[in-house]
């Protein structure tokens, strides 16, 4: 076994890696960016080096830096995890020249499997099914456009050598094909340095269903069951399960035995992931094989009681596989659910920030979270949104999904847009609870995802006046214990009056100005609260924890919840959800004319890559203005409003911040 290994990757794969290592007594090297120079990756590795700027391209994917770094610190084997370089032939290539061993698959099978059409044509002569499409060389738009045509819309435009839904786009009609082809070369060039794209089928209600597959240097090869990633947005994988539901034996075996042919056929080593497209009579059809460990490969782990990191690293020092196929066998049933800083409202557009508030439900044997990040951590532009990976199991899908609702719950995140709440309606839709599922299910339960704006309970308000008058006490009583008095009556904080009643108010406001508004009326009862809402009055005493949790009595009902402040925002977090209220100072009002009129400004941090409209030119609402490019994807800004481009602020190629005016628009009166 190793005693030294780098990890060539960061965040949550990282800390995922050094966990198993340190268990081995392997000891790690972590790399690091600007961006990173205090992650959570570098603070658990045995040492770190510094190889770039923050920037990937100029850091994470320098390969030869990341070498001269594991020479530097003696590492005598490399993890690329998943991502930048995992599935690079060039990288895999000068590990080896180098005299590193590089942990993953040989340069022959990355090659081999590293362009998705060249991938295919070895498939299909180790007689694995293929989707129906092109797949060749040539790479004509006109070429490309008249495939498509045959093929028959829909189709799906995917980069030859991507991943992770970047470089992809689903085409309804042939009038869409060229546009969206020029979107697609662009991403896969910037994500993966090639324009080389396929074209094939789209299947309508199918699943994708993966095999995780091993190999080692002995010529021996298994499979380790299945996943259903089929919950998709953006073609990126959002909830992922195993064993597949409704997978029968017949079938298992059909497809465990098509995943390990195609391993053979490239003399795979290690681990990687054969996914295929199940359509809805349960015929699949292969997709790809990922030459790398996957983001989902946690629910492999949980269903198997196996560590794939540590057969891994086994594998690599040359080590035969730890286990038979007919020794593995599947117990209970397992979930996982990617907690990203992005907004689903808003299209699920990647935020940027500071984890003001982290704190992520308990593990156990049942829970486990993957992250790389800890509170006081932030979110930047550079990489993948990714917050963490939480992990459920239990005996049966049932009460899996039961215990995936409670963890969703119990997650507190401030400081960033989170889709916590989106991921909670998602367990719990009728579609993803009877196991209806299809690549498409979150566009089609769209109408239960993402529901009208529900004004908050009563309860949440109150909840929210219970938090700032237990805060303002819990800071009096801190003020007193420092100052010269702590015993002056003067910093109690109990409302008390002579020959009279304490009252008064406390005002919030969920929204922006002029959205929905509530004022609390106080009245102090001791070491009670009466509190009033919509003129009906409630009985309320609580405690207050260090990181803001409540324990609650509300007119003799015991509950908790938690209420972060940050700022003037109130996040108050109750019965699963998150309500994110404003404390109002009635005293401050802000000037006329504070908005912004007229300006379209960045979402996020990123560069702009295309101007869509012409200056002058008059655009209908929803009119395509511009591209931006941001965490590795393409997001384009529409009209607001009938209006025209007076201006472009910043020319094609230049780099944004969050916030700024990035065109001057002229609305139509």
């Amino acid at each position: 076994m190793f005693d030294k290994i780098l990890i060539a990757n960061r965040g949550e794969i990282a800390c995922r890696i050094i966990k198993t290592a340190r268990r081995m007594g392997v000891r790690c090297v972590a790399v690091y960016s600007d961006a990173d120079a205090n992650a959570r990756h570098v603070r658990l590795a045995d040492e770190a080096v510094w190889i770039g700027p923050s920037a990937a391209r100029d850091s994470y994917l320098v390969g030869e830096r990341i070498i001269a770094a594991a020479k530097k610190t003696g590492a005598q084997a490399i993890h690329p995890g998943y991502g930048f370089l995992s599935e690079n032939v060039d990288f895999c290539a000068a590990c080896t020249h180098a005299g590193l061993v590089f942990i993953g698959p040989g340069v022959d099978a990355i090659r081999a499997m590293g362009s998705k059409s060249e991938a295919k044509k070895l498939m299909q002569q180790a007689r694995v099914p293929l989707t129906p499409g092109y797949h060749g060389d040539e790479q004509t738009p006109a070429l490309l456009h008249a495939q498509a045509d045959a093929i028959g819309y829909p189709v799906l435009i995917k980069a030859a050598a991507g991943g992770g839904g970047k470089g992809m786009r689903l085409v309804d009609s042939s009038d869409g094909f060229l546009a969206a082809l020029a979107a697609c070369q662009r991403e896969a060039a910037s994500s993966f340095g090639s324009e080389h794209v396929l074209v094939e089928k789209y299947l309508s209600r199918a699943r994708h269903i993966e095999i995780q597959v091993f190999g080692d240097t002995h010529g021996n090869y298994v499979h380790l069951f299945e996943r259903d990633c089929s919950v998709q947005r953006r073609h990126q994988k959002v909830l992922e399960e195993a064993p597949a539901p409704g997978m029968t034996p017949e079938r298992r075996a059909a497809m465990g035995a098509a995943a390990v042919n195609a391993a053979r056929a490239v003399g795979y080593v290690g681990a990687g992931t054969v996914e295929f497209i199940v359509a809805a009579d349960g015929t699949f059809y292969f997709m790809e094989m990922n030459t790398r460990l996957q983001v989902e490969h946690p629910v492999t782990e949980m269903i198997t009681g196996l560590d794939l990191v540590e057969w891994q690293l086994r594998v690599a020092a040359g080590e035969p596989l730890p286990l038979a196929q007919e020794q593995l066998a599947i117990r209970g049933h397992a979930l996982e659910a990617r907690i990203y800083a992005e907004d689903p409202a808003k299209g699920f557009l990647p935020t940027t920030g500071t984890l003001a508030h982290l704190a992520p439900p308990a593990e156990s044997l049942h829970v486990r979270v993957d992250t790389g990040v800890e509170e006081g951590d932030a979110i930047s532009p550079f990489y993948d949104p990714m917050v963490a990976k939480l992990i459920v199991w239990a005996e049966n899908r049932e009460q899996a999904l039961v215990r995936m609702l409670q963890a969703l719950a119990d997650y507190r995140i401030v400081g960033v847009a989170n889709n916590i709440d989106f991921l909670s309606r998602l367990v719990a839709s009728p579609a993803f609870s009877s196991a209806d599922l299809d690549t498409a299910l979150i566009e089609r339960e769209n109408a239960y995802l993402f529901p009208e704006d529900e004004p908050p309970p009563a309860e949440v308000w109150l909840v929210a006046a219970l938090g700032e008058l237990l805060r303002e006490s819990a800071y009096a009583n801190t003020s007193a214990r420092s100052g010269s008095d702590p015993c002056s009556p003067w910093h109690v904080r109990d409302g008390w009056r002579l020959n009279a009643t304490a009252r008064r108010s406390l005002l919030f406001r969920l929204g922006g100005p002029g959205e929905t508004q509530k004022t609390v009326q106080v009245t102090y009862r001791g070491a009670h609260f009466a509190l009033e809402v919509d003129g009906k009055t409630s009985l309320v005493h609580g405690e207050l924890g260090a990181r803001g949790q409540l324990r609650i009595a509300l007119d003799g009902r015991r509950m908790e919840a938690s209420c972060i402040a940050a700022g003037c925002m109130r996040h108050t977090f109750l019965h699963g959800r998150c309500w994110q209220l404003v404390s109002v100072d009635p005293l401050y009002h802000a000037g006329e004319g504070s908005g912004v009129e007229g300006g379209l400004t960045a979402p996020l941090q990123g560069r702009v890559i295309a101007h869509l409209a012409e200056v002058g030119v008059p655009l209908a609402k929803g009119a395509p203005l511009l591209i931006l490019e941001a965490m590795k994807m393409e997001h384009t800004l529409t009209a607001p409003a009938a209006g025209r481009v007076q201006a472009f602020r910043y020319a094609v190629g230049e780099q944004v911040t969050d916030g700024v005016e990035l065109v001057d628009y002229a609305y139509d009166q």
